[in-house]
C-alpha cells in the first residue's frame, strides 16, 4: 500500500502483564489487619469523627452548633463558604500523626497543600487545645466551639483556607504547588524534624510539585530531617477528574519508583485506620534507618525515601447522593455539598441527618467539651502538638556576619559587584554552618559567586562528588523549588539567599507574592515572632547580555516587589561593589522583608570608598558631588542614575557635557534604595518633601536613567509635587534588544550617555540662556553619535575602541577630574 511502512521489531516488548506484576513488586506490602489495639483504634476513630463533625459544622452552621435541636434556616450561615472534599483525609492524617507523636515523641510539622482544607485543620487544633494557646477566645468548651464554628469564613473569623493566623502553619496553600518544596526547606538543618506533607491530587498536577518530587535528592540525612509526602488521591478537582485519580496502583507505583521513592498504597477503606497506622509506622522506620546509616558513617547510596499514596473518597462521609446526583466520591463534594441548605427544607433535612450521623452527643459533654476518649491520642507535651511546634512560629536565629568593610575594594578600581559579594558570602557560610543556605537555579558560578565554593560544596545527594559533604548550596534548575525551599527554611528560623538571572526571577513572582501575604498576616498576629527577610540577588541583567538574547531581558521582578505592602517591600540597586557589600550585609540582617538587590556580575568602576558607600547606602541616595558641576550647587538640570550600568552612563554623560556644554550646571544623583522616591508617607524609607526637594530641586528639570521599566518609576514618583512630564523625563528598559554589545543595549533602550546628555541639554536650556543658544546644535550632534555608534556596532560586531572615542569626550578618573579620558 503506498506510503505504508512495515516495521518489524527485532526485540518485541515483554508481555504488559509481566511488566505490571514487576512494577507492583516495588510497592511495599504490609500486614495491616488488627495493627492497632482496640483502644488505639477507638481513640483514632473518635478523634476523626469529632474533627470531621466540627469541620462540616463550620461550613454550614452559625448557631445550634451541636445540633441539639432540629435545624432551621436561621441556624444556617447566609453565605456557605469552604471546601469539604479534602477535610476527612486531612483530619485522618492529623489523628494518626497525633498517635505517633504521643507514642514516640517524634518532632513533626504538618504541611497541607490543599489550603482550603482549613476546617479540618482548625477542628484538630481546637480539639488538641492549640487554638486557645494563641487565641484565648477559642476555649475548648461550648463558648469556644460556638465561636469557631459560627465565625468560620465570615468577616472577622478564620478564612476558608489555612493562613498565617492558623497555628502550626508555615504554608498557606492558596496557590497550589508549593507545599512539597516548602516542606523540604523546613527540614534542612533540623536533623530530628519530620514534616508530614499532604499533597492533594489536584495540586500534584502543577509544574512546581512535579519538580519538587526531586527535592529529597538535596537532603543530606546527616544534617537534615526528612519529609514524608502523603499524596491524597480522592479523584476530583472542582468539576473534573484528577490525573492521579485516573491512575491505577501500578501506574502510580511506577511513577514514584521512577522518581526514586519507595511507595506504599494506603487504600483499604474498611481497614483504613489500621492500614494508615501501619504505613506511617513503616515510613518513619525507613526514615530513621536512612538517617541512622548516614549518621553512623555508612550512608545508603541513593536511599529510597518513603511516600504514601492515600486513596479515600472525595468528601468522605458526606451524603451519598441528592436528587440522583452523587455527592460523596464526586466533584459535588469538593466545596459545599448542600449549597442550598438555608433555602431548601429538603437540603436542610439532609444536612441535619448528615451532621447527626457523627453522633455529636457521644463526642462532646454537656459543656461542649470533647470527651476524654476523643483526646486520648493528643500529645501530652504542648510543644509536641502539631499546632504548637516552636519551629512553626518562633526560633529566628540571627546570622553571625563579618564586617562587610573588610571586603571592600579600593576606590577607582574596576570590580564585579557579584565577585565582591561572593567573597563576603563565603565568610558568612563559614560563620553560620547550620543557619544559612544559598538556593540557586544553576546560576551560581555564572553569576560570579563561585568564591562560596571555596568553603562549601553543593548539596546534591545523587552526585557522588557532592554527596554527604554538608554543602550549603542547593542548586536545582527550578526557580519554583528554590523559592519553596527558601520559604520553608526562612519560616522555620533560618536565613537564605536566592541568586538568579534577572530575566527568570519572574517565574516565582506569584510565589513571592503569596509568601509576602503570609508574612503580612504573620506580622499582624500577636504570637508569631520575627523571621529573616527573603533575600533575592538579581544579576545577569539586560544591560550586559554576553551570549544571551531578547528572551533574557526582563527586569519586571522589580515591579512585582514594588507592588507589595510598603512594610514588606525593599528594592536596592547599589551602584558599585562597595555599595553592594553594604547592601547585602544589611539584607542578611533584616527581618520580615522581601529584599530585592539588583546588580552586575561584570567588572564596573568602584565610585565610592567604603566609608562613602556606607553613608550613601544609609541615606539611600545622595548627590555625587565628584561627578557634578561645582559640587552640584545651583544646578540647571539633575541627572539621576538608578542601577549599576545606567549610572555609569549618567556619569559618562556628565563628563561629555563638560566638553559639549561647558556652561551647563549639572547635578548627578545616584539612588541606591528605590523606595525613597515614593511620595512621603507611602513607604517607611520615602524621603520627606524637604529632603526630596533638596536633592532634586524645586523647579529644575530631572532626568532619570533607570534600570527597570520606566512606568515603575512613574508610579513611585506619582504624588510628589511639581513632578509633571514637563519637568521630569524617565528612560529605562524599553523592551528593545538582542544578542548584542553592552553599549548597543544602552543605545537601543535610550539609556546611553548620548540620550542622557541630550535630555540634560534640553532641560538645562530652559533655565540657562547660555546653553539655550547652542542646545539644538549639541542635541543634534548627540543624536548623530547614536546613529553612528549603532552603525559601527552593526557593521563590525563590536564597540569602538577607547582611543577612538577619547577625542570625543573625557570620563571621570578616580580623582574626580575630567582630564584623563577613559571608557
Amino acid at each position: 500500500m503506498p506510503g505504508q511502512v512495515d516495521i518489524t521489531l527485532a526485540n518485541p516488548p515483554p508481555d504488559p502483564s509481566q511488566i505490571n506484576d514487576a512494577i507492583l513488586d516495588f510497592s511495599v506490602k504490609l500486614d495491616t489487619s488488627n495493627y492497632l489495639s482496640n483502644e488505639e483504634l477507638e481513640s483514632v476513630q473518635l478523634f476523626r469523627r469529632a474533627a470531621d463533625y466540627i469541620a462540616a459544622a463550620m461550613i454550614f452552621l452559625k448557631d445550634n452548633v451541636l445540633v441539639e435541636s432540629d435545624l432551621t434556616p436561621e441556624h444556617i450561615k447566609a453565605r456557605l463558604l469552604g471546601h469539604w472534599g479534602t477535610c476527612p483525609g486531612l483530619s485522618m492524617v492529623y489523628a494518626h500523626l497525633n498517635r505517633i507523636i504521643r507514642n514516640t515523641g517524634q518532632d513533626a510539622l504538618y504541611v497541607v497543600g490543599p489550603g482550603h482544607g482549613a476546617p479540618a485543620i482548625l477542628s484538630c487544633l481546637w480539639l488538641e487545645d492549640s487554638l486557645s494557646n494563641f487565641l484565648p477566645e477559642y476555649t475548648r468548651n461550648r463558648a469556644g466551639l460556638q465561636r469557631l464554628i459560627a465565625g468560620f469564613s465570615v468577616p472577622g473569623g478564620f478564612p476558608s483556607h489555612i493562613n498565617a493566623e492558623t497555628p502550626g502553619s508555615i504554608h498557606e496553600g492558596g496557590e497550589l504547588g508549593y507545599a512539597l518544596s516548602v516542606s523540604f526547606g523546613a527540614v534542612m538543618d533540623k536533623p530530628d524534624l519530620v514534616v508530614a506533607c499532604v499533597v492533594g491530587d489536584g495540586e500534584a498536577e502543577t509544574g512546581p510539585t512535579a519538580t519538587a518530587w526531586h527535592a529529597f535528592k538535596y537532603i543530606d540525612p546527616v544534617e537534615s530531617g526528612a519529609v514524608l509526602p502523603i499524596v491524597h488521591v480522592n479523584g476530583f478537582k472542582i468539576s473534573e477528574r484528577t490525573i492521579y485519580g485516573t491512575m491505577d496502583d501500578k501506574e502510580i507505583t511506577a511513577l514514584f519508583t521512577g522518581y526514586g521513592y519507595q511507595p506504599r498504597i494506603v487504600s483499604d477503606l474498611p481497614n483504613i485506620d489500621n492500614d494508615l497506622a501501619a504505613s506511617l509506622d513503616w515510613a518513619l522506620s525507613q526514615i530513621h534507618q536512612i538517617q541512622k546509616d548516614a549518621r553512623s558513617g555508612n550512608p545508603q547510596l541513593k536511599p529510597r525515601w518513603p511516600v504514601l499514596i492515600l486513596r479515600t473518597p472525595k468528601g468522605w462521609h458526606a451524603p451519598k447522593e441528592f436528587h440522583g446526583e452523587l455527592i460523596e466520591g464526586s466533584f459535588h463534594a469538593h466545596q459545599v455539598p448542600l449549597p442550598n441548605a438555608r433555602s431548601s427544607s429538603e437540603e436542610l433535612g439532609v444536612l441535619q441527618e448528615w451532621l447527626r450521623s457523627y453522633k455529636p452527643h457521644e463526642l462532646f459533654d454537656g459543656e461542649g467539651r470533647p470527651v476524654e476518649k476523643v483526646l486520648r491520642i493528643v500529645p501530652k507535651e504542648a510543644t509536641r502538638k502539631l499546632g504548637q511546634k516552636p519551629e512553626s512560629y518562633k526560633g529566628y536565629e540571627a546570622l553571625d556576619l563579618p564586617d562587610w568593610k573588610e571586603f571592600c575594594v579600593e576606590k577607582g578600581r574596576q570590580e564585579s559587584c557579584m565577585k565582591a559579594v561572593g567573597e563576603f558570602v563565603r565568610e558568612v557560610i563559614q560563620r553560620n554552618p547550620s543557619t544559612f543556605r544559598i538556593f540557586s537555579p544553576d546560576e551560581l558560578v555564572s553569576n560570579k559567586l563561585s568564591a562560596t565554593l571555596e568553603v562549601t560544596s553543593r548539596n546534591f545527594q545523587w552526585d557522588p562528588t557532592t554527596r554527604n559533604q554538608g554543602g550549603r548550596i542547593i542548586e536545582i534548575l527550578s526557580e519554583h523549588t528554590c523559592q519553596g525551599m527558601l520559604q520553608g527554611y526562612t519560616l522555620t528560623g533560618r536565613t537564605g539567599l536566592f541568586p538568579s538571572y534577572e530575566a527568570f526571577l519572574g517565574i516565582v513572582h506569584t510565589m513571592m507574592v503569596q509568601y509576602a501575604k503570609f508574612a503580612k498576616m504573620a506580622a499582624e498576629t500577636s504570637w508569631r515572632t520575627d523571621v529573616a527577610a527573603l533575600n533575592y540577588l538579581e544579576t545577569s541583567t539586560w544591560t550586559r547580555q554576553e551570549h544571551n538574547g531578547f528572551s533574557h531581558q526582563n527586569p519586571s521582578f522589580i515591579g512585582a516587589v514594588l507592588n507589595l505592602k510598603p512594610t514588606s517591600a525593599r528594592v536596592y540597586l547599589p551602584p558599585d561593589a562597595n555599595c553592594f557589600l553594604s547592601t547585602v550585609a544589611h539584607c542578611l540582617r533584616a527581618k520580615n522583608y522581601v529584599n530585592l538587590m539588583v546588580g552586575s556580575k561584570q567588572p564596573t568602576p568602584v565610585w565610592l570608598s567604603r566609608d562613602e558607600a556606607e553613608r550613601h547606602c544609609i541615606a539611600g541616595a545622595s548627590i555625587w558631588r565628584f561627578a557634578s558641576v561645582d559640587q552640584g550647587v545651583n544646578p540647571d538640570v539633575v541627572l539621576v542614575g538608578i542601577g549599576v550600568e545606567v549610572t555609569f552612563e549618567v556619569i559618562a554623560a556628565a563628563a561629555l557635557l563638560r566638553k559639549l556644554a561647558p556652561e551647563l550646571r549639572v547635578r548627578v544623583v545616584n539612588v541606591a534604595d528605590l523606595m525613597i522616591l515614593g511620595a512621603f508617607g507611602t513607604h517607611p524609607h520615602a524621603l520627606s518633601e524637604e529632603a526630596f526637594e533638596g536633592m532634586f530641586t524645586r523647579d529644575r528639570g530631572v532626568h532619570f536613567n533607570y534600570h527597570g521599566y520606566p512606568i515603575e518609576l512613574k508610579g513611585l514618583l506619582f504624588g510628589r509635587p511639581g513632578l509633571g512630564a514637563e519637568r521630569v523625563s524617565i528612560e529605562g528598559y524599553d523592551e528593545e534588544g538582542t544578542t548584542t554589545s553592552p553599549f548597543d543595549m544602552m543605545l537601543c533602550n535610550r539609556t546611553s550617555r548620548y540620550h542622557v546628555a541630550a535630555a540634560a541639554v534640553r532641560k538645562g536650556a530652559l533655565y540657562n540662556p547660555k546653553v539655550a543658544v547652542y542646545a539644538h546644535e549639541v542635541e543634534s550632534w548627540l543624536k548623530h553619535r547614536v546613529q553612528k555608534d549603532r552603525e559601527y556596532i552593526l557593521e563590525t560586531g563590536q564597540e569602538r575602541e577607547r582611543d577612538e572615542v577619547a577625542d570625543d569626550y573625557g570620563l571621570l578618573d578616580p580623582e574626580g577630574t575630567f582630564e584623563t579620558p577613559v571608557f
